[in-house]
């Protein structure tokens, strides 16, 4: 989980700074289908406190990676 919520931050970062125009130019870049590079840009919305505990690993074992992508 930490390493696409990283991802998130990257891709985010991209399209902040120019590096794709859009989410749909991102996604040709990255080799990823446009619906999944969506869900992934959207754990950006996720709560800090909810990041720092999914990155020190002490998240509740109901997080994961399918539960954050259908709820965010």
């Amino acid at each position: 989980m930490v390493r696409i919520l990283a991802e998130a931050r990257r891709w985010q970062g991209m399209l902040e700074n120019g590096a794709a125009a859009t989410i749909r130019d991102l996604a040709r870049q990255k080799g990823v289908d446009k619906f999944f590079m969506v869900r992934t840009l959207r754990l950006n919305a996720l709560a800090p406190a909810v990041v720092e505990s999914i990155l020190a690993g002490d998240h509740p074992d109901e997080i994961n990676l399918e539960s954050l992508k259908t709820r965010c």
